[in-house]
């Protein structure tokens, strides 16, 4: 576990500070990514994960990503926001491997981190307050950054701040034993293989490979520890790539196909509707109307 934190990255996307009205009321929002708030003045409510949280001065709220949301404002809340993606080297998310409360209260220092962060990135705000609506610059995603060596001190700040603010809300309550909940650290190379070739054509014959071991162990061994098959998870994590890109991207839906390896358009239409509900064209039309 501990080491599996170590490799733990989270990639700012969105910073800013908003005023908000009797407008911002959402329902059923499903974000790829997640959020934090630090609110500053005003109230008013989220629900996700079960419970209603109210959304108070002088308090810091999280959101996972992939949780359905709900959003309401009655009069007027100013707050300030950031919005990120985790990775690990194993392929979980920081909400797989450590337990999380939503709540917690801000310190002066913690609002001098998000003033910090919006000083570092003045052009990373939400242009609509519309939860469902993002800002379409595919270059916010981590896996299309391009950043020159002369930023590496602001990367590292940058990640350094998150890590800050994330860790107020890392429980000290395990909800499981450690080992019903242990992460898969001996298929750390396949995973982060897997995350960093979705665009190319992958066999669990290369992943075997990579392992050390035969086809048939290594997909039994696979689903042992991760509970799921190679193929089956490859065409996951091309799916969540897919739709963190038709959320955050301007790229046509054959350009974001081709991006996550799936090059056949009818195929990946099929696979997408048949995880989420809805073909991929309904979706992004969902999420910009």
């Amino acid at each position: 576990m501990i080491n599996t934190l170590y490799t733990l990255k989270l990639h700012l996307l969105h910073i800013g500070y908003a005023s908000l009205g009797t407008n911002w009321q959402y329902d059923g929002v499903l974000s790829p990514f997640s959020r934090l708030y630090l609110i500053t003045e005003g109230e008013a409510w989220v629900y996700h994960n079960q419970q209603k949280y109210l959304l108070k001065p002088g308090y810091m709220y999280l959101i996972p990503k992939f949780s359905v949301s709900r959003y309401h404002c009655d009069t007027k809340m100013e707050q300030y926001y950031v919005s990120f993606l985790d990775e690990s080297e194993n392929g979980l998310s920081v909400f797989d491997m450590l337990p999380f409360v939503y709540e917690a209260k801000a310190s002066h220092f913690d609002k001098a981190l998000f003033q910090r962060l919006l000083d570092l990135h003045p052009g990373r705000a939400i242009l609509k307050a519309d939860p469902k609506a993002y800002d379409n610059r595919a270059e916010l995603l981590s896996f299309n950054q391009n950043y020159s060596q002369a930023e590496d001190n602001r990367l590292v700040e940058t990640h350094g701040i998150l890590l800050q603010l994330v860790s107020r809300f890392i429980s000290s309550q395990y909800p499981v034993k450690p080992k019903e909940k242990r992460p898969p650290t001996e298929f750390g190379l396949v995973l982060r293989y897997i995350h960093t070739h979705l665009d190319k054509k992958l066999t669990v014959e290369q992943l075997a490979e990579l392992q050390g071991l035969n086809c048939d162990y290594f997909s039994r061994q696979f689903l042992k520890v991760l509970g799921i098959r190679p193929l089956d998870y490859i065409i996951n994590k091309r799916l969540e790539r897919a739709k963190v890109l038709m959320t955050t991207s301007s790229l046509s839906l054959q350009e974001i196909a081709d991006r996550v390896g799936i090059f056949d358009m009818y195929y990946f239409s099929r696979l997408f509707k048949s995880r989420f509900g809805v073909p991929p064209s309904r979706y992004r039309k969902q999420v910009f109307d």
